[in-house]
């Protein structure tokens, strides 16, 4: 507002005299309220406009947080649902492998009166696993022993396990005693029903194997005579979950 100071009203009175003096500084009055009336009203209409631009942004983001609610709550529903199906599904699973199990004794106790020579003092070598240890070419075993037989004594003994393949394109072999350093006592088996017995071994970086071999050898003793019964497998590593 400097410039109003640069006037002189006494010169604008002395040269436009009293009436027009008085008209001019009506409309300059009159000009500055207009302008000003302009300005607030440009600037009310832009903070209307801005308020209502924000209340449809708003209403946009209420309606968003509704659909995540909303498929929030339908994924609670689906993760739910599916949980119980893998409880059913575990449930099932487990059903089968008692079922299984099961059958695989009672196929056993069969094969044992049709074909006697196939029995070992009731011995059987039910399951065997390879599975991948935590270092290069490390692995672990898992070799499940059943007693089939109706009237039934401790079975004592021993396993052993043996591995055919290649190294360097030359066949070659390896006993558990070459590659693990299980002791004897580790791999002995004195059990009425059934029993698991586990270790470990490492084979050789340039072995590729191919077959394993299951040994079970049951000692002789008062109670039982001297006997081996043997299952030949293919190399395959079961999958860790």
């Amino acid at each position: 507002m400097k410039w109003l100071a640069i006037i002189n009203l006494r010169v604008v009175v002395e040269r436009l005299g009293t009436f027009k003096s008085a008209l001019f500084l009506l409309i300059i009055i009159s000009l500055c309220l207009f302008v000003g009336y302009r300005i607030g009203n440009y600037y009310h209409h832009f903070q209307e406009k801005s308020l209502e631009q924000q209340q449809t942004r708003l209403a946009q983001l209420y309606q968003q947080q509704e659909l995540n609610t909303a498929q929030i709550h339908s994924l609670e529903v689906e993760l739910t649902v599916e949980q119980l199906a893998n409880k059913q599904v575990e449930k099932l699973l487990k059903e089968a492998l008692e079922q299984e199990f099961e059958l695989k004794k009672q196929l056993a106790f069969y094969e044992k009166i049709m074909a006697p020579e196939k029995d070992v003092e009731g011995l059987l070598i039910d399951n065997v696993q390879i599975s991948s240890g935590k270092k290069l070419n490390q692995f672990t075993f898992q070799v499940t022993l059943v007693q089939q037989r109706l009237k039934r004594r401790y079975s004592k003994g021993y396993i052993d396990l043996s591995f055919a393949g290649s190294e360097q394109e030359q066949p070659q072999n390896f006993n558990l005693s070459q590659v693990s350093t299980s002791k004897k006592k580790s791999l002995a088996f004195s059990f009425q029903y059934f029993q698991i017995i586990e270790g470990d071994f490492t084979l050789p970086e340039n072995f590729i194997p191919d077959s394993y071999t299951v040994s079970a050898i049951l000692t002789k003793s008062r109670w039982q005579k001297y006997a081996k019964i043997e299952e030949q497998y293919t190399w395959e590593i079961n999958q860790q979950p």
